[in-house]
């Protein structure tokens, strides 16, 4: 017998409730690359629900497809709250989707900091009815590959 996956039967709660809530979805992605997109479009069904992805990997691509200030790239740094917030929002504005999740990061091994170590993700889930919901997390355990998963 094979073991469930985790990411794929994550992949296939988040299908099934917004399949049942008759919601669409969109993602804005940073260090994952297209991994959570990827992940959700695993699931037989997603068509129903996953309405687009931007995979926005450089600061330009945020700026040019989901419309993140510059500026607020300067100030507050690719990987923060800011950013995450802004790259939801605008996953948000530049689809027709009703919720929309963002992931930026820090996947390494190098590229961090003291205040911004290896590890340091921040996540953002944005929905039209609803708001914007943040939050960070720092995966230490691991290399590259655990930190984009």
């Amino acid at each position: 017998m094979t073991e469930p996956h985790p990411i794929l039967d994550l992949a296939r709660r988040i299908v099934d409730k917004a399949g049942a809530d008759g919601m669409m979805i969109a993602t804005a992605e940073s260090c994952t690359g297209g991994m959570v997109s990827g992940a959700i479009t695993d699931v037989p069904g997603a068509s129903a629900v996953f309405e687009r992805g931007f995979v926005t990997y450089s600061n330009e691509a945020k700026s040019d497809l989901l419309g993140v200030a510059p500026d607020l790239i300067r100030r507050f740094g690719a990987v923060s709250r800011e950013v995450a917030i802004a790259m939801a929002a605008g996953a948000l504005s530049n689809s027709r989707a009703d919720v929309a999740v963002s992931v930026t990061g820090i996947a390494g091994p190098t590229g961090g900091s003291t205040a911004k170590p290896v590890g340091l993700v921040w996540f953002a889930l944005a929905a039209r009815s609803e708001g914007v919901r943040v939050e960070q997390r720092v995966f230490s355990a691991g290399d590259r590959a655990f930190v984009r998963q």
